[in-house]
């Protein structure tokens, strides 16, 4: 029976991925584009989330595998004290040692958020749990921060203090998230004086609590403790949140301009979810890859290292979440990768740490919608553009408009269009005269409401998948797993 189970859940695939290869661009395909597994450099801007290990609403080790693949250079997790220390004073660490250690087997380095309080200092484990302020609890929240960074201290790359403290009771008493977070610091650079620690990890983008904590550092001299600001900008519209980024920058920056900022976790889900963020919109695994290209984009476009929420669908003990790449069944098991996976695996391996966003190239086009345009700049010189329709939610629909576009400041050579959801590569002719010293212009340009790329053909690692040219339509493939 065991083995007729898994057969059968073997063969599930995803219809949304066979639908993404059914609608592509009418150009000639030439190839699909190879990815990379996770090297263990941590060279790279991204991040994958792999939260809530420590409340168990998902199982690591089965999806552990899918982890390296991805190809993301770092994977956040949550360090759990309630689920470490159960006895006072008595540490259990095999569970998290199972995923530092595993994290690592894949190539990806740790990312390690000391967060929430534990029952038995009667302190609760939850998001938006009260933070505590007593002598007894913090002594020994202290204590086992202590004990976690010595045990980890040479495998995790970067701390986090708390996650969004601003939420419940909490926002209203920043003074409790400052007590913790220059106490916490403190110890983690008593162990570790060259640890990295971010700080504040911020829901949304508001500025007075980011604002009344950096007053707090400020006047405790403690604005040295931190090497960067986190937040998680769940808008409806990934776009949206641009100017609210730059807003908490200036304001990071007026305190100590050597603090930068980090988007710490933010994703999109895959159906209607009636709690978490973004919630009551009809949302699909269309929309959802739509949706994290367009943070990747935008995070890019602003040089912020960025993580995905999240690796898999998590089971709350209220619902089943959806924001995985891969969707997970109630047993906490994949079942298929979404098309976001896909989506995200491909743009990572384009926008590499060694990619830089210019910021200096316009376009003009024949459609009325407003365009996103990006450069793709290495070793000095700009090598592509990523564009997209920006200013809408992203939407279920798979049609594309065909425009004739220039694209300036940009020259090029050889280019070639990369759509990054299915990663396939397509032939993208320029006409006589169309090409300049800065500009180059398109005819029946394919864009639509997620990230494209127009890249130099040696940008696009195609390896043996090279084929010779072929209608659009061809090679589908339906991805069983």
């Amino acid at each position: 029976m065991a083995a007729t189970a898994l057969s059968s859940w073997g063969q599930h695939w995803s219809v949304t991925w066979k639908e993404f290869h059914k609608h592509q661009p009418q150009l000639d395909y030439i190839g699909t584009m190879v990815t990379k597994p996770s090297d263990g450099t941590g060279n790279s801007r991204w991040c994958i989330g792999c939260e809530t290990l420590d409340r168990d609403y998902g199982d690591f080790a089965a999806y552990k595998k899918y982890v390296g693949e991805l190809g993301v250079g770092y994977a956040r997790i949550q360090s759990g004290w309630a689920k470490t220390e159960t006895e006072k004073g008595k540490y259990d660490f095999s569970w998290l040692d199972a995923i530092v250690d595993g994290l690592l087997e894949e190539g990806v380095k740790p990312v390690m958020t000391l967060c929430y309080g534990n029952p038995v200092y009667g302190a609760t484990k939850n998001l938006g749990s009260v933070i505590f302020d007593d002598d007894t609890t913090m002594k020994a929240w202290l204590k086992y921060v202590n004990a976690t960074v010595k045990r980890y201290k040479d495998k995790v790359a970067r701390w986090e203090v708390w996650n969004e403290p601003n939420l419940g009771e909490n926002g209203k008493r920043p003074d409790l998230y400052i007590n913790l977070l220059i106490n916490t610091c403190k110890e983690i650079r008593k162990v570790k004086k060259d640890a990295v620690i971010a700080g504040i990890s911020l829901s949304g983008l508001p500025l007075d609590f980011p604002g009344t904590v950096m007053e707090g550092l400020k006047k405790q001299n403690a604005l040295n403790l931190i090497d960067y600001v986190s937040f998680h900008p769940y808008y409806q519209n990934p776009d949206d949140a641009t100017d609210g980024i730059k807003a908490l920058e200036k304001l990071v920056q007026s305190y100590n301009p050597k603090l930068k900022l980090l988007q710490g976790e933010c994703g999109a889900p895959s159906n209607l979810e009636w709690a978490h963020a973004i919630n009551y919109r009809e949302w699909t695994e269309y929309t959802q890859v739509k949706w994290d290209l367009r943070r990747m984009a935008c995070d890019f476009s602003l040089d912020i290292p960025s993580s995905i929420f999240t690796i898999i669908d998590l089971v709350y003990p209220n619902m089943q979440q959806s924001f995985g790449l891969l969707r997970g069944n109630l047993l906490k098991q994949p079942v298929y990768k979404r098309p976001s996976y896909h989506g995200v695996q491909n743009l990572a391996s384009v926008l590499t740490a060694d990619t830089f966003a210019d910021t200096t190239l316009t376009v003009s086009a024949s459609s009325a919608r407003k365009i996103s345009c990006v450069g793709l700049s290495r070793d000095g010189k700009t090598v592509g553009a990523m564009l997209w329709y920006g200013a809408d939610v992203p939407s279920s629909s798979l049609e594309w408009d065909s425009l004739n576009l220039t694209i300036h400041g940009l020259a090029m050579e050889d280019p070639v269009f990369v759509e990054p959801v299915t990663g396939r590569v397509y032939e993208i002719p320029v006409l006589r005269g169309c090409k300049g010293p800065d500009y180059i212009k398109f005819h029946d340009f394919p864009l639509w409401d997620c990230p494209v790329l127009v890249v130099e053909r040696n940008v696009i690692d195609l390896g043996s998948s090279t084929v010779t040219v072929q209608a659009s339509g061809s090679n589908v493939k339906d991805m069983l797993y």
